[in-house]
């Protein structure tokens, strides 16, 4: 496939790093002709100098015959244009469109088809962070957790602590612990290898299990390898921006909701938009302030803001003053890495969230959905099993059959409403959608081909 990415910064460049090695013809455009260079260097793709949404620049990058434009610029005026030039002029198919504005997402619907501003697939990074955070609230002990197939199948990632039943025991023991409840252990997670779990494999404390099962059954899962935490009732939300402020307006109906914005203008604003949030202006890093807001009786402390330092900061400040939970957003990914293991419980990326996002639309027809796990290394994706036995690798095969890519489990397969959780001799029927784990995400082509029905399969 021929793809255009607009925009060499870190969303970009993970976009083109991701998809370079699967057989993708990749021509990525930018001003920054050093962040330019840094990619060819290190990638196999063409780049081209200049403003992303000039026609004659995307002339040059070869959107005559492109079968995607992936606008992902810092600017969302340049990424509206760059699609409108790449349909009216160039006729481009596919075209995606980071969008950060609410007051352009707020919209969307209106904006954004065919007859106005023609952008196929919208991708607006706070909204998938706020949705991102609000499901670990939903799930407290959680590291991460990912739906699919329309939330009826989610995949959540949990540490595995001693006092959980399956901990110190063979995974095979959980459907004693579990007799009613179907679920699907996809990876586990030692020291940061990967371990392909048999039902032999002994869950140790410390290990980070990745497991599969309907959605209404994850708290039970969780149940199995640690202590269920209380539900959160008392957070604090450090930044008043769109992400922190939209967080706020939907956790304030059902928990008790304090937010401190250093801005004293944007506190005010804030303060009579939000219905039942209490608005501080002051710095969350002041000790007197989170000690008068009684940060020790905080169930989870969330700092937002755009300043990584200050976030890191100020949640080990928290947890240091008796915050039960603290979760970050940090931009760097150097500095996601870096916070692992440490006092930070959680840190949430938001160029992880906008790739898993953009992944799902840029992937082969058959992929469907797509998240980006550990930092990118992993990925879960949702794929539809189409054709026939005589078209198909899948279809009409039971899972034992099928040849899957080192690394690669089947979690789940969804046909309707029902959830079937993977066992060998489930049969793959047409329409299904097959939600599986890979360990190693270089394997992600191979996937891709083999949920490709082909004329000449035999």
């Amino acid at each position: 496939m021929k793809i255009i990415i607009l925009g060499a910064g870190q969303v970009g460049g993970t976009l083109a790093e991701n998809l370079v090695g699967e057989n993708n013809d990749i021509t990525i455009i930018d001003t920054n002709g050093e962040r330019l260079r840094s990619l060819q260097d290190k990638f196999d793709l063409r780049v081209v100098q200049g403003h992303a949404s000039h026609p004659r620049v995307l002339r040059e990058a070869g959107a005559d015959d492109a079968d995607m434009l992936v606008a992902v610029t810092s600017s969302d005026e340049t990424n509206m244009v760059a699609c409108q030039v790449a349909y009216s002029l160039f006729n481009t198919p596919n075209r995606i469109a980071r969008i950060r504005s609410p007051d352009y997402v707020r919209d969307a619907e209106k904006l954004f088809h065919s007859d106005a501003v023609p952008i196929d697939h919208l991708i607006a990074p706070e909204q998938l962070v706020i949705d991102n955070i609000y499901r670990l609230i939903e799930y407290p002990g959680a590291l991460q957790v990912v739906n699919f197939a329309e939330g009826k199948v989610s995949l959540a990632v949990v540490k595995a602590y001693y006092g959980g039943p399956l901990v110190g025991n063979a995974l095979s023991t959980m459907r004693e612990h579990m007799p009613h409840i179907d679920t699907r252990v996809a990876a586990i997670f030692r020291h940061d290898r990967p371990i392909r779990p048999q039902g032999s494999t002994i869950v140790e404390a410390g290990d980070e299990v990745f497991f599969i099962a309907a959605s209404q059954h994850i708290r039970a899962v969780m149940s199995e390898l640690q202590r269920l935490e209380k539900p959160y009732k008392r957070i604090m939300l450090v930044g008043g921006g769109n992400i922190g402020a939209g967080l706020a307006r939907r956790l304030e109906k059902d928990y008790s909701v304090k937010l401190i914005e250093r801005d004293q203008q944007r506190a005010a604003e804030l303060a009579e938009k939000l219905q039942n949030t209490i608005v501080f202006f002051g710095d969350a890093s002041d000790q007197e302030l989170l000690a008068e807001e009684h940060i020790d009786q905080v169930d989870l402390f969330i700092a937002v803001t755009n300043d990584d330092e200050a976030n890191i900061m100020s949640a080990m400040l928290a947890k240091r003053m008796g915050a039960k939970k603290v979760m970050v957003l940090i931009q760097r990914k150097a500095y996601v890495d870096l916070v692992q293991g440490s006092v930070i419980d959680i840190a949430i990326s938001p160029q992880q969230a906008t790739i898993s996002a953009l992944l799902s639309h840029v992937r082969k027809a058959d992929i469907v959905g797509v998240s980006s796990l550990r930092r990118g290394v992993a990925e879960a994706i949702e794929a539809v099993a189409h054709g026939d036995e005589s078209t198909s690798r899948v279809v009409g095969r039971v899972i034992d059959e099928i040849k899957l890519p080192p690394g690669t489990i089947i979690g789940a397969v969804v046909r309707g409403n029902d959830v079937m959780i993977a066992n060998d001799n489930l049969r793959i029927e047409q329409g299904d959608h097959v939600i599986m784990f890979l360990t190693d995400k270089k394997y992600i082509s191979d996937v891709e081909r083999l949920f490709q029905p082909s004329p000449f399969f035999l």
